[in-house]
């Protein structure tokens, strides 16, 4: 319905009133607090269908830029190789006499991964210990850290940082890792004094890992009793030794894989002794934890053999990534046979 009014015009010298319709004003309709509580509901609905899919894409990508760090680090052992005409050895104990640090072969590949200038300001010859004022062991490098690592972050010492962790750790093969004795190393692709070439593997480049994701801030024990020489057939065979524990409450009492300049096996080491990702539990104070375990620190003593089962972890579900000789990425499960896995580990085992 219309209603009229007027309106004035002017003519000439005389205003005029004339009428006009004035539309009736449509009235909106306004929205009810139960639907604005049905349109709510259906939005998180939909938000809840739809985050497993931002979740698994968002996996997806750090899957993808985790393996890249494992191709750099491929790429800068080969580029070492090929300069060096060997691989690096994990650390260097000199026979007769102890040492506290040796660099490792993170520290050692850096001119291969564009970091030669941090690499300048440090002696690869001394040991890093002494070279902690310079910041470089508190330095952390994005391509030794997964982007799925909930702890990134450096470790501290007297209120500064001390250390920087890695997720990254190179292939030393199953359980004997150093007899100072006889200069007896591991059978991994990297030895202790020790430099391979690509002619001592006789598996063949592509059938022996060379590196495997593990986590930072890892529970470990050593420097235990001779565990012998036979590899352990079960995890609860190494949690059955008493010795230093490297654990706690306290995430920075867990120092495992927390020291990226020391070569030692439990700092940037793994082995094949058990399968990626199994559990070695210890209880300890009422706390269950998940542990690695080397039985003597490398070049701490003249004559006790060091023996580890340091495990290849990963914050990927069902599996870990790992680098091979040859310079493939792969991605293996967690359910790969034992035997598959220490043949893996093994450069010259000719499975």
């Amino acid at each position: 319905m219309r209603k009229r009014s007027t309106v004035a015009k002017r003519r000439g010298d005389s205003v005029v009133l004339e009428p006009v319709e004035l539309a009736a004003r449509a009235l909106r309709p306004g929205v009810s607090l139960v639907e604005l509580l049905v349109v709510i509901g259906i939005v998180s609905i939909l938000l809840t269908l739809l985050m497993p899919a931002f979740q698994y894409a968002r996996e997806s990508a750090r899957q993808v830029a985790c393996k890249n760090h494992l191709k750099q680090v491929a790429i800068a052992v080969h580029g070492y190789q090929m300069e060096q005409d060997r691989y690096p050895a994990s650390f260097i104990a000199p026979r007769g006499r102890t040492v506290r640090g040796s660099w490792s072969i993170h520290a050692r590949i850096l001119n291969y991964l564009e970091a030669g200038d941090v690499l300048d300001l440090v002696r690869l010859d001394e040991d890093w210990h002494g070279q902690v004022e310079t910041g470089i062991p508190a330095h952390g490098f994005s391509f030794y850290i997964c982007p799925s690592e909930p702890y990134p972050d450096a470790r501290m010492k007297d209120g500064k940082e001390y250390v920087h962790p890695i997720n990254y750790a190179f292939n030393m093969g199953s359980w004997l890792i150093y007899d100072p004795v006889t200069g007896q190393s591991g059978t991994g692709a990297f030895c202790v004094s020790r430099f391979t070439s690509p002619k001592l593997f006789r598996d063949g480049l592509s059938n022996t890992l060379m590196a495997a994701e593990v986590k930072t801030y890892t529970p470990y024990v050593r420097n235990t009793a001779d565990p012998g020489p036979h590899v352990p057939a079960s995890p609860r065979f190494v949690s059955s030794f008493s010795g230093e524990l490297k654990l706690g409450p306290h995430r920075q009492q867990n120092t495992g894989h927390t020291v990226w300049p020391d070569g030692r096996v439990h700092h940037t080491g793994f082995t094949t002794v058990f399968t990626p990702n199994r559990r070695v539990s210890l209880r300890h104070g009422g706390i269950l934890y998940d542990v690695d375990y080397s039985s003597w620190q490398e070049g701490r003593s003249l004559t006790r053999r060091t023996y580890a089962a340091v495990t290849a972890r990963s914050h990927h579900a069902g599996r870990v990534h790992v680098a091979m000789m040859d310079g493939s990425v792969r991605s293996v499960a967690d359910g790969i046979a034992l035997e598959v896995w220490r043949a893996l580990g093994s450069r010259t085992g000719r499975e």
